[in-house]
């Protein structure tokens, strides 16, 4: 299914809060899970990841393809130009071509290449300025924040991470900043995907999860909006969704890589399912 993404000036995700505060923990992440890569032995870099069909080296290599578009389409966007690849970009289909149009690289080779890419994102993000995280450029949900667009390469890059990880037995860090992120950004790309797409139902998702306290609620209409739990609002309805429990439960459900455990009224359950409409692809779930 190829992406919709919205373009022009009216984002389809809006993030309440500071938008520089997402630069320290995309850099974090990035910077460990290249750390992590570096001490990878040749078995662990051949093992299978959660992604159906990509190895440790295929994941690797995929992320260095998106420190390469992150780039590129920030770098645009700083310029006043933001960039519209993604109009013709499959989710499912496009990822294991490029892949696999890289050709028969070694894991040296790879991580050569996943450490310079990763070096220049993170020095791109360090060198932005306060007002260059509000300018827009693209990300799969359309023109968007910079600030949201390293949202969307933080979550990303968080939830590859542990489909490198887990399968090898090693315990991926869990940083309060980097999941609260996560879950912010997780719980809206899903909506706004939808939204493209033409879906004109509304409603809204009151989310309060533990390990870490993260609260907030998101508000279906005509863009998803992201609001700090508490923060006024005109809208003073009980929520359709409320979400609870654990913090990375919720986002790995979220980032369809564990089923869903909490009950969800029926009429609303589309507020949920955005994201695997856009994965729908009983071969690769990756």
């Amino acid at each position: 299914m190829l992406l919709s993404p919205r373009y022009g000036a009216k984002p389809v995700i809006y993030l309440d809060g500071d938008p520089t505060a997402i630069a320290a923990p995309a850099i974090r992440q990035r910077q460990r899970l290249l750390a992590a890569a570096e001490k990878f032995t040749a078995e662990q870099w051949a093992h299978p990841s959660r992604c159906a069909g990509w190895s440790t080296r295929d994941v690797i290599l995929h992320l260095d393809g998106t420190n390469t578009f992150w780039s590129l389409t920030i770098s645009s966007g700083m310029q006043g130009n933001p960039t519209r690849f993604l109009a013709t970009f499959d989710p499912v289909a496009s990822p294991p071509q490029m892949v696999a149009a890289a050709g028969d690289l070694t894991p040296e080779q790879v991580l050569d290449r996943f450490r310079a890419t990763t070096e220049a994102l993170a020095s791109l993000w360090a060198s932005l300025d306060p007002d260059a995280w509000s300018m827009a450029a693209e990300a799969p949900p359309g023109h968007v924040s910079i600030s949201a667009v390293t949202h969307h390469a933080l979550w990303d890059s968080w939830v590859h991470e542990r489909d490198i990880l887990l399968p090898l037995g090693i315990t991926p860090a869990c940083e309060p900043d980097e999941i609260a992120a996560c879950l912010r950004y997780g719980a809206a790309l899903g909506p706004a995907l939808d939204r493209n797409r033409g879906d004109e139902r509304t409603g809204t998702m009151a989310i309060a999860v533990d390990d870490p306290e993260v609260a907030f609620t998101v508000a279906i209409g005509a863009d998803v909006h992201v609001r700090i739990a508490g923060a006024p609002t005109d809208d003073t309805s009980a929520p359709d969704v409320q979400l609870t429990g654990d913090a990375v439960e919720l986002l790995e459900a979220m980032s369809i890589r564990t089923a869903w455990r909490q009950p969800v009224p029926a009429e609303h359950a589309w507020m949920l399912r955005g994201l695997s409409t856009t994965f729908d692809d009983p071969a690769d779930d990756s």
